[in-house]
């Protein structure tokens, strides 16, 4: 279990390497809609969640309900997608903030 809460900061701190040439050339890496269909069809996979990073890249989290299976992808301005990382056990959590007061 600590090498899988390892794995993923790892995977997060590459994700400069995922839009450079040689990442998109590697097999990891396809056309988007070819990736969205191989998740969908594959894994049962939908998108939960999006985000814009540097340079043009949009993060993405695809995840089934049914299996728990879930992916991190990264897609560069050229229409590119690389697979960052995946795993099991996703869940949808709705967590508050904590208390910032300083009554104390």
């Amino acid at each position: 279990m600590k090498m899988k809460l390892l794995a993923l900061p790892m995977a997060l701190a590459a994700l400069p390497l995922a839009a450079a040439p040689a990442a998109a050339q590697s097999r990891n890496c396809a056309p988007r809609d070819m990736v969205i269909k191989r998740l969908a069809e594959k894994y049962g996979e939908s998108r939960q969640s999006i985000g814009m990073g540097q340079q043009g890249m949009v993060m993405e989290t695809f995840a089934s309900a049914d299996t728990g299976s879930w992916t991190i992808t990264v897609t560069t301005p050229n229409g590119m997608t690389c697979l960052v990382a995946s795993g099991q056990s996703y869940e949808v959590l709705a967590e508050a903030l904590p208390d910032t007061d300083s009554d104390a």
